[in-house]
């Protein structure tokens, strides 16, 4: 048998094998009169719906959007971002006292140097010689003679001795004389 022959032998037609099958069904539980009212029910449900959702649109382009834009990076390098650095506001200081300046006129001339040629210096070219610190430079010691021995240097002249000590030459001026401070100081 083909498809066509059974369809002969059962009496209907072959589009539709079961024809009075859906018309034959009852409808659930609503009548056929009322569709009309269902239909304009769901209109104005979905009116309404369509009236809040414009409300919340007009809402939301009143009101600003924001939204994340990415930032553009112009450099393969990442830079630290700049915050607030604020001035250091010590609750008590961290030392008791100030430190003092250690390098002063009694450390700066330790001693003067009295040899022979030293007191030809004195005697000959009005030069005194001193051993002074290490870390004297020349403005400070020219600054300590002045302040020690109340003489005003012409110059001085340094030099740092083989073993391992600074030596001092100061070249007074024509007003002071080197053998009355050698005097004063006790050198002579």
């Amino acid at each position: 048998f083909g498809s066509s022959r059974v369809f002969e032998v059962i009496g209907t037609s072959r589009r539709s094998p079961f024809p009075n099958l859906w018309s034959a069904m009852a409808p659930k539980g609503k009548k056929a009169a009322e569709p009309k009212a269902e239909a304009a029910e769901e209109v104005t449900a979905e009116a309404g719906k369509k009236v809040k959702k414009a409300k919340k649109v007009a809402k939301a382009v009143k009101s600003s959007v924001s939204s994340k834009t990415k930032k553009v990076r112009t450099s393969v390098h990442f830079s630290k971002p700049k915050t607030l650095e604020l001035a250091r506001n010590p609750k008590y200081p961290r030392k008791s006292t100030e430190r003092q300046y250690k390098l002063d006129k009694y450390r700066i001339i330790q001693c003067p140097v009295t040899t022979e040629s030293a007191m030809k210096k004195i005697e000959e070219i009005n030069t005194l010689v001193f051993l002074v610190d290490i870390k004297a430079t020349k403005p400070k010691i020219k600054q300590a003679v002045k302040e020690m021995y109340d003489v005003a240097c012409a110059k001085v002249n340094t030099l740092i001795r083989p073993d391992g000590r600074k030596k001092a030459y100061v070249r007074l001026t024509q007003d002071y004389d080197a053998l009355d401070v050698a005097n004063r100081i006790g050198i002579i």
